[in-house]
């Protein structure tokens, strides 16, 4: 079997501070956290940027660029920049930190989707900040768009334009048909990066059936053409990156995706959960892939023509 790539999503748009006194929010502990992860077995750490006075995602490449360059400087894994960004933020505020700092990879979400993350709040008692509540209520009314406009849009100025690939986000069995119409197109070019996401409220639930079926349509659909990585939300991470690993996938794990390391209990580090789904995998007598695999695999432009 081909060498696993870990990917690190460290700190996302998705919790609140309250939620965990672990979640990295200031560049210095984000920076930190992705160098953490790294050492443990990250090739790939995918990076949103957070307000430093609240918590509160933001898309100003200013505050990217205050952890971009420790991370280039301290480690040789892949940085992978979110177009995603928050779920408030205009697709122009999205694209403005990647535009800036034209990063080996971006991630690139395949389709528009419901996107409801009202009820992770629900165990909240006391809310750190203002923000956070009324950020969460407003998801069980809004439409997370990416359209195919959007989606070309994105390619051409970020890959054609600047060499950067992209974790393609399949948050349902419909968003591979997307990324499928867009190879036939040739808007996009293999090797594919597919994210399969499972466990999002919009999106494809996390069952294990799910997992297969999304790997059999994926086979159908791009043949030798694409390399399979799976992530999936909350609980469910561990057991999801654990089968995708069995079944040939490269794994995705962090705090953006889940805040616990076991059941009710909080990770203290992005780090602690790369060690874990690693030492998971090598104990299967899988192989964990480094930075410069990882670049080979995905053919990667190299971390010398970045912008940052």
């Amino acid at each position: 079997m081909a060498k696993i790539i870990i990917s690190c999503a460290v700190t996302g748009a998705i919790h609140t501070p309250s939620m965990s006194d672990y979640l990295p929010i200031t560049p210095e502990q984000i920076a930190r956290s992705s160098i953490e992860a790294a050492e443990a077995g990250a090739a790939i750490i995918h990076l949103h940027a957070r307000n430093p006075a609240d918590g509160s995602p933001t898309p100003d490449p200013a505050v990217f660029m205050n952890f971009l360059p420790v991370i280039k400087q301290s480690t040789d894994a892949v940085v992978n920049i979110t177009t995603g960004g928050g779920l408030t933020m205009t697709l122009e505020e999205r694209l403005a930190a990647p535009l800036a700092a034209r990063p080996e990879m971006c991630s690139l979400n395949m389709g528009s989707m419901n996107f409801n993350i009202s009820r992770a709040g629900d165990r909240i008692k006391a809310w750190k900040y203002p923000w956070e509540k009324p950020y969460l209520d407003a998801t069980d009314n809004f439409i997370f768009r990416n359209t195919f406009k959007d989606i070309e849009g994105i390619v051409e100025r970020l890959g054609k334009a600047h060499g950067t690939r992209f974790e393609f986000e399949c948050y349902d069995i419909g968003h591979l048909y997307n990324l499928a119409y867009c190879l036939d197109r040739g808007i996009v070019e293999p090797p594919l990066f597919v994210q399969s996401i499972f466990g999002i409220t919009g999106g494809i639930g996390a069952e294990p059936r799910n997992l297969l079926f999304a790997k059999e349509t994926a086979d159908r659909l791009f043949g030798d053409a694409y390399c399979w990585s799976v992530l999936a939300a909350g609980r469910h991470q561990m057991a999801f990156t654990t089968m995708a690993g069995i079944n040939g996938g490269n794994v995705r794990v962090g705090l953006e995706d889940s805040l616990y390391i076991g059941k009710g209990q909080l990770a203290k580090s992005n780090a602690e959960q790369v060690a874990k789904i690693r030492r998971i995998l090598e104990d299967l007598s899988l192989e964990i892939a480094t930075p410069a695999e990882a670049r080979a695999i995905l053919k990667l432009k190299g971390g010398d023509r970045v912008g940052f």
